[in-house]
């Protein structure tokens, strides 16, 4: 009866996970519904979607960048009209007013 018992004891030792270093909030008691939330918290990061993530975000900023630039070498200017909407203006000199 004695090795029975140690069995289930051994069972439930292997049930309960001991924290690793590392492993952070994952080791912590939770909900499913704070796990369901904070996805990314439990989940191994993953360097393929991390590298499209970072390489999608780059391109992006990139592109906002070089429209930018593209602007403001054709003569515009971002101007903030009295209702706070940012628009794009030809640069004037003062000689044409």
């Amino acid at each position: 009866m004695d090795s029975s018992k140690n069995d289930s004891a051994i069972g439930d030792e292997a049930k309960i996970r001991k924290p690793a270093p590392g492993d952070g909030i994952r080791s912590l008691k939770s909900s499913y519904a704070f796990r369901l939330i904070n996805y990314e918290l439990y989940v191994k990061p993953n360097i393929v979607i991390m590298s499209i993530g970072l390489i999608s975000i780059t391109g992006v900023f990139g592109y906002i960048a070089y429209m930018r630039h593209k602007y403001e070498g054709l003569g515009y200017y971002s101007a903030v009209k009295s209702d706070g909407t940012e628009v794009f203006e030809k640069k004037k000199s003062r000689w044409e007013q």
